[in-house]
C-alpha cells in the first residue's frame, strides 16, 4: 500500500548482513510471546462467549455484563505504568511469568461468580493482574530489535490478538455446547476453567523460555551479541532527541497523542472482540459453535492485515499514513455494519473489513513510542499510552451494554466509535513525520 510514498529503504545500508541474526532471534522469542499474548487475550475476551449463556443462567442485565466486562480495564489502567516500571527493574522473565500465572488463576475463578458484585470485583482484579503484559513485551522487544525492524516484529507478536479469536471463537463455542451440565457445571463455567490453564502453564515456561536481555541469552554467541549491540547503538544514534527518563515518558505530549490514537483503535477492536458474538446472534444465528466459526473470519482478516500493513510500513519507513488510511476504512466499515445488522453474513463481512484494517494498524502504532523514547522513558511511554487507550475497554463495553438495553441495538455506539477513529486520524497526521518515520 502507499506505493506513491517515497521513503528510505527499510534496512539502512551496511546492516542488512544481519538478517540471519534477526531471524534467529525471531524464532527464539516471537512464537512463544505470540502464544502468551494469544492466551492473555483469550482470557480477556472469552467473557463475550460466556455471556451467551451466563446472563440467562444468572439473570443479569446487559448493563451489568457491560460494566463487569469494562471494569477489567479500570484495573488494567491503574496498574499498567507501575507494572512496566517494575518489569524494567526486575527483568522480563520474572515479571511476565508473574503476570501470566496470576491472571490465569483469576480468570479460572470467574467460573464461581454468582452475583454482579462478585463479577465486578474479579474482573477488576483480573485487569490489575494482567496490567503491564502488552507494554512490557513491547518494551522488551526494543531491547532486541532496532527501530526499522519493529513494525514487522510487533506484527508477528501481535497476531496472537486476532488468532485468539480465530482459535478461541470456535473453541469457546464448542466448550459451551459440549460441556454444558457436565459435572453439574454450565458450559460458561467450563469455559473459564479450561481456557485459564494455558496461561498458567505458559507462565511457568517463561522462566526457561525468556532471557531478560540479549546479553544473557545463552543461545547467542559473543560475536552475535556484538553485532546486535552495534545495530542498536547505531539506531540510537539515528534517533536524535530521544528521551530516557520517567519524566520524559510521562509528560510527553506525543505519548498522550498516541494514547488518544490507541483509544480509538481499541474502541473499534473491543466492539468486535467482545460483542460480535452478540451481534451475530441478534442477526438470527443461535448455535454457539456456528457463532464461534463466524467470529473467526474477521479475526483471520485481522492476522492478514497486521502482517501486510506492518511489513508495508517497515518497507516504506512510513508510519503516519499507514495509520490514517486503515483507520478511515475501519470507520466506514463500522458504520456500514449498522445498516446490515439483521443479516448475519453481511454483518460478518462488515466486521471482517473493519478487523483487517483496524487490527492492521496496531503494529504500526506500537512501533511509534520507541522512535522518540528509550530506557525508562520508553517503558513509561508504552505503559502510559496503553493505559490511556484501555479506557476504551471500559467505555466501549459499558456503552454498548447500556445502549443495547435502552434501544435493543448497539448501532448508535458503533457510530460514535467510527467518529473517534476519524479523530485519531487527525492526531496521527499531527505527529512529526521526520521523527516517527524511521
Amino acid at each position: 500500500m502507499h506505493s506513491s510514498i517515497q521513503s528510505p529503504t527499510a534496512v539502512p545500508a551496511g546492516r542488512d548482513g544481519n538478517g540471519d541474526l534477526y531471524k534467529k532471534i525471531v524464532w527464539r522469542l516471537i512464537p512463544f510471546l505470540c502464544f502468551c499474548y494469544l492466551a492473555a487475550y483469550l482470557d480477556r475476551i472469552n467473557v463475550g462467549f460466556a455471556k451467551l449463556q451466563m446472563l440467562d443462567h444468572l439473570q443479569w442485565s446487559e448493563t451489568a455484563y457491560g460494566l463487569g466486562a469494562g471494569l477489567f480495564f479500570l484495573g488494567y489502567i491503574l496498574f499498567e505504568v507501575p507494572s512496566n516500571l517494575i518489569l524494567e527493574r526486575v527483568g522480563a522473565k520474572l515479571w511476565i511469568a508473574r503476570i501470566m500465572i496470576t491472571w490465569g488463576i483469576l480468570s479460572g475463578l470467574t467460573m464461581f461468580v454468582t452475583t454482579p458484585t462478585q463479577f465486578y470485583i474479579l474482573r477488576f482484579v483480573l485487569g490489575a493482574a494482567e496490567a503491564g503484559f502488552l507494554p512490557g513485551v513491547l518494551y522488551y522487544l526494543t531491547l532486541w530489535f532496532p527501530t526499522y525492524r519493529r513494525g514487522k516484529i510487533i506484527a508477528l507478536f501481535m497476531i496472537g490478538l486476532p488468532l485468539s479469536s480465530v482459535i478461541g471463537g470456535p473453541l469457546s463455542g464448542w466448550i459451551i455446547g459440549h460441556f454444558d451440565h457436565m459435572n453439574g457445571w454450565r458450559g460458561w463455567q467450563w469455559l473459564f476453567l479450561l481456557e485459564a490453564i494455558p496461561s498458567v502453564l505458559l507462565g511457568i515456561l517463561t522462566f526457561w523460555a525468556l532471557p531478560n536481555n540479549y546479553q544473557s541469552a545463552q543461545w547467542l554467541s559473543k560475536e552475535e551479541k556484538s553485532r546486535l549491540a552495534a545495530d542498536l547503538a547505531a539506531d540510537d544514534a539515528e534517533g536524535k532527541g530521544v528521551k530516557h527518563s520517567f519524566k520524559d515518558g510521562f509528560f510527553n505530549l506525543k505519548v498522550w497523542m498516541l494514547g488518544g490514537i490507541d483509544f480509538s483503535i481499541l474502541l473499534g477492536t473491543y466492539s468486535i472482540s467482545f460483542w460480535m458474538p452478540s451481534f451475530i446472534r441478534a442477526a438470527g444465528v443461535q448455535d454457539p459453535f456456528q457463532i464461534g466459526l463466524m467470529t473467526a473470519i474477521p479475526s483471520l482478516a485481522g492476522v492478514a492485515g497486521m502482517l501486510m500493513i506492518g511489513a508495508s510500513s517497515d518497507r516504506c519507513r512510513e508510519r503516519r499514513w499507514h495509520l490514517i488510511v486503515p483507520l478511515t476504512i475501519g470507520a466506514i466499515a463500522l458504520v456500514a455494519s449498522t445498516f446490515v445488522a439483521h443479516h448475519a453474513w453481511l454483518t460478518v463481512l462488515a466486521f471482517t473489513v473493519a478487523s483487517a484494517v483496524i487490527m492492521g494498524a496496531v503494529p504500526v502504532f506500537f512501533s511509534l513510542p520507541a522512535t522518540f523514547l528509550k530506557g525508562t522513558a520508553a517503558a513509561t511511554g508504552f505503559a502510559l499510552a496503553c493505559s490511556l487507550a484501555n479506557i476504551a475497554g471500559l467505555v466501549s463495553n459499558s456503552l454498548i451494554g447500556w445502549v443495547t438495553d435502552l434501544t435493543g441495538s448497539g448501532s448508535a455506539a458503533l457510530w460514535l466509535f467510527a467518529g473517534s477513529l476519524m479523530v485519531s486520524c487527525l492526531l496521527a497526521y499531527a505527529l512529526p513525520a521526520k521523527q516517527v518515520n524511521r
